[in-house]
């Protein structure tokens, strides 16, 4: 693009200190068009009309066009981006955008259907090194300090700065200044070397980058959920340490927690649910620091317990087949007694026995299971299954019982001795005067 000077908008997504804003600069220096820098935090909506005005009347007196650089253009609200969209569109302004956040989500769909997108990642260890080494030589950096950097420190730095390059470098600057100082106080002849010591001083703890309505918020619960769903307990406690680090809200992991306990879980351990629930309650009533125990209790459980979306697939199956109009009538003999009694006439005007529309109380049937027909299959055109049980943890036993009751189903609707009731003790007052709604 920069060779042919055939510029397209531009969109730079990625963590911070991964060289959005370098490559902007590189593009500032090579381009032959204008270029104007702002960041989307401090600029608004004015500016950018003038900035948008001076572009036509550059491009309409020398043809030369203006490149915008919007840094952070995820802190531009909605209406905002509208502002740029037609310019943008017409080839006015060539917008090169630079955010730290998913730009599907926190750029206008509009400015990214316009646009190329380009996804910076994390450096690695070793191109944070080889970046800091540079520094510590190149004339531009410390090379004419003479200051040595130990490869222990390098190495530091390079691991504790999570892929960011800026934090590496602004360690490097505060070790060499902290140095400096120190030699003009004691003016000692000692060489200045950075020392593995000197490098942990100037670099503390990096600060979680973490936004509860951005990107990191929903990487981090998708990570805790998917190790919880891979039953992986190390990984997650490890994101859950992450998320209340960063300041999480805990109730929030909790509703997460009891939504997996019965998406991811369901009947392969129903205690789990139980158990979700329990921790949800505590997280109310505890609060933090004492509630992330909580949590870490039901975070294993989860991630140790056997899993099952059966339960789910069950509702999600049966809810599309509602929507897209494939519903059925309710039998007869599931009808409220009251408008049983008063169901007379079949469709055709034909009279009804009694007897066809009688609800038989599973309560007097062998082994507690109906007999009875309690979805018309054959009326929705398919046999549906919804739920279909595994054969892990407690959902084993569901599936044999639910197996022995279709069986026993199938049976009583060819007319077999299965159809026949149980004269159980307690059986016939069961089926003649307690119906249970």
């Amino acid at each position: 693009m920069l060779d042919a000077d055939a510029m397209t908008s531009l969109l730079f997504a990625g963590p911070p200190g991964t060289g959005k804003t370098t490559l902007a600069e590189l593009i500032a220096g090579r381009s032959k068009s204008h270029f104007e820098r702002a960041n989307a935090a401090s600029i608004g909506v004015r500016e950018i009309r003038e900035i948008v005005e001076s572009a036509k009347r550059r491009l309409g007196d020398s043809g030369r066009r203006t490149i915008l650089f919007l840094d952070e253009i995820h802190r531009f609200s909605k209406s905002q981006q509208d502002v740029l969209l037609g310019d943008v569109e017409r080839g006015t302004v060539i917008l090169v955008g630079a955010t730290t956040e998913n730009p599907y989500y926190a750029v206008n769909s509009a400015l990214v259907s316009r646009s190329t997108v380009f996804t910076f990642q994390p450096l690695s260890e070793e191109e944070i090194a080889s970046v800091v080494r540079r520094a510590a030589t190149h004339p531009a950096g410390l090379g004419g300090l003479n200051v040595t950097v130990s490869e222990e420190a390098i190495r530091h730095w390079a691991r504790i700065s999570d892929g960011d390059a800026r934090r590496a470098l602004g360690a490097l600057e505060v070790a060499a200044l902290s140095l400096l100082t120190e030699r003009r106080r004691t003016s000692s002849p000692e060489p200045m070397v950075i020392s593995l010591a000197v490098a942990e001083e100037s670099i503390q703890a990096k600060a979680l980058v973490y936004d509860g309505s951005g990107d990191q918020h929903y990487d981090l619960a998708s990570a805790f959920i998917k190790s919880m769903r891979g039953s992986d307990p190390d990984a997650a406690t490890y994101w859950l340490a992450r998320m209340l680090a960063a300041g999480e809200d805990p109730r929030f992991i909790a509703r997460r927690i009891a939504i997996f306990a019965s998406e991811d879980i369901g009947n392969a351990d129903p205690q789990a649910a139980i158990l979700a629930a329990a921790t949800w309650q505590n997280v109310e009533r505890i609060g933090m620091p004492e509630a992330q125990l909580n949590l870490a209790q039901a975070a294993i459980y989860m991630a140790c317990a056997p899993k099952s979306g059966a339960s789910s697939a069950a509702i999600w199956t049966a809810m599309e087949d509602v929507r897209e109009g494939r519903t059925v009538p309710v039998p007869m003999h599931l009808l409220d007694q009251t408008k049983r009694s008063m169901t007379r006439f079949a469709d055709d005007g034909s009279t009804i026995d009694p007897r066809a529309v009688e609800y038989r109380n599973p309560h007097g049937e062998e082994g507690g299971i109906g007999r009875q027909e309690y979805l018309p299959r054959d009326y929705l055109g398919v046999s549906k299954n919804y739920y279909q049980p595994t054969t892990r943890g407690f959902e084993a036993g569901l599936r044999d019982r639910l197996e022995k009751a279709k069986a026993i189903r199938r049976k009583g609707k060819s007319g077999g001795s299965g159809s026949e009731r149980s004269e159980e003790p307690g059986a016939r007052s069961v089926r003649d005067g307690g119906e249970q709604q």
